[in-house]
């Protein structure tokens, strides 16, 4: 990675008169898309009908206000993308976005470089989180766009400079209708979502007792495969747990010319993966996901000596704790069996990462109804199937009845069929569609804390 120059060590966020440059794009109007927890007490949460909300009307508008705003936050971040639990640089221009607004602002210092906002309702009431996570993934970007990545190998992929954007821009309009709120808005700006467990890592710091445990939650993912400014969310499992394989196969190396004098891990190992994938059909319901996959295979050195091991790596998806453990189990007993009936040993480990990500489904019903009412039916539907992707905000919704959305961004002069999907190195989002999830943000907390 090469040194920036000193002028360019930190994200500097454009002035109100700089803002007012960049271009403010229009919401595209598009046709539909191609394609137990603990119980908690919700009773303190107003649910109000949408008709007793006059105030959420405005919000799209008052969204696209804020747009060249909005904008420039997310190209800042977008230019210089950083990996991992600590974003010091993207840290400051969160820190700067809020400098200005009502917002109780802790910074984190030890395990991560989080942001945690809270704005103060002129009322009393109940806590409402809103979670937007910052980090990049280790991507050469080649998008094309003009504002692409200034770090070789580090690109926003994922879209997250557009959640910190989206959620930045919610909290000025949430400080400028804090007459409006009884209650709180905890912002929960959040480093580390792609594999680091970022959310563990702000929970364990105590984010849930800065503002008073939160009685609901809400975080919004953008996605190039939807159409542009569509909502969408289901109730229970949304994304899929997320568990990472690696089997040794051990056996006895030898000559190439010779294998009966040797125990050759190669084909234990090939035979696995095939055995994994009968496992998966035979032992799991259709009803129930489970994947294994197998990515990497490594074994030998030069084409005349058998190896003494053959090594496998993979990934393990389930929606439910159920089938995960399950799935654990099935596969320690494949591998360990399959070579043994080549003669050789497997050591099979399994780390665990994230949970399973499931919906509240009273939290997931209220924002697909939030969406119909703020942006228009066009743009809310339910989603019809999981995603067999992971999100550490399932440890937020182990703790907290909420919901994740997903916010479509295809970009203009694509199909979401066929645009380069998230951690593609030709990832490109469609800003328009960030009033939307701006104005989502906005509405999700006024609703809930309606005064």
């Amino acid at each position: 990675m090469r040194r920036l120059p000193q002028r360019e060590s930190t994200i500097t966020c454009p002035t109100p008169q700089q803002r007012d440059k960049v271009r403010q794009w229009p919401v595209v109007s598009t046709p539909g898309p191609r394609h137990q927890r603990r119980a908690h007490s919700l009773s303190r949460v107003r649910s109000p009908s949408t008709n007793q909300h006059p105030n959420l009307t405005n919000l799209v508008a008052a969204a696209r206000r804020l747009q060249p705003h909005t904008v420039a936050l997310r190209r800042a971040v977008h230019r210089y993308p950083e990996q991992g639990l600590h974003l010091p640089k993207t840290q400051s221009a969160v820190l700067q976005a809020l400098a200005d607004l009502p917002v109780q602002v802790h910074a984190g210092r030890e395990s991560t470089t989080s942001v945690i906002g809270v704005i103060e309702g002129a009322q009393p009431g109940p806590t409402v989180l809103l979670r937007a996570d910052m980090d990049a993934l280790p991507v050469t970007e080649e998008s094309g766009v003009p504002f692409s990545s200034q770090l070789p190998g580090s690109m926003h992929a994922c879209g997250h400079d557009t959640h910190v954007a989206m959620l930045a821009s919610a909290a000025r309009l949430l400080a400028e209708r804090r007459e409006q709120l009884a209650g709180r808005v905890l912002l929960m700006f959040q480093p580390g979502e792609e594999g680091f467990h970022g959310a563990r890592h702000m929970l364990d710091e105590g984010v849930l007792d800065v503002a008073g445990t939160p009685e609901l939650a809400l975080a919004l993912h953008i996605t190039s495969t939807l159409d542009s400014g569509l909502v969408q969310t289901r109730p229970g499992a949304i994304m899929a747990s997320s568990d990472v394989l690696r089997v040794m196969v051990t056996g006895q190396g030898g000559h190439a010319s010779a294998p009966q004098n040797a125990l050759d891990p190669v084909p234990a190992a090939a035979a696995m993966v095939g055995t994994l994938q009968t496992m998966i059909t035979r032992t799991f319901s259709a009803f129930d996901p489970a994947v294994v996959t197998v990515t990497r295979i490594a074994a030998g050195t030069t084409t005349n000596i058998i190896p003494e091991t053959a090594e496998l790596e993979g990934t393990i998806r389930a929606l439910s704790e159920h089938t995960r453990l399950k799935l654990h189990t099935e596969v320690r007993r494949v591998c360990e069996h399959v070579a043994a009936a080549h003669g050789c040993t497997a050591n099979v480990t399994i780390k665990h990462g994230y949970p399973v990500t499931v919906n509240n489904s009273e939290v997931s019903h209220r924002v697909i109804d939030l969406a119909r009412t703020i942006l228009g039916a066009r743009h809310a539907e339910p989603m019809p199937d999981p995603m067999m992707g992971a999100e550490d905000f399932s440890y937020v919704l182990a703790k907290v009845p909420g919901a994740m959305a997903f916010l479509g961004a295809c970009p203009d002069g694509h199909e979401p069929d066929t645009a380069p999907a998230n951690h593609s190195n030709r990832a490109v989002f469609d800003e328009s569609a960030m009033v939307h999830g701006v104005a989502l943000y906005a509405g999700f907390a006024l609703r809930a804390l309606s005064s």
